[in-house]
């Protein structure tokens, strides 16, 4: 499963950047985010139709 993962200004809240990453990548960026006191925004990721 892919993730979109969305860093939020810290005055506004609007989004600043996004990537997608794969389930595995999640831990690791939430846990950098924390150390430096980011705020995110992680949803499920858009899937193309087959």
């Amino acid at each position: 499963m892919r993730f979109e993962i969305m860093r939020l200004d810290e005055v506004n809240g609007t989004t600043v950047d996004t990537t997608v990453v794969d389930a595995a990548s999640v831990n690791r960026i939430v846990q950098q985010a924390a150390a430096v006191g980011q705020r995110l925004w992680i949803r499920p990721a858009e899937t193309p139709a087959s």
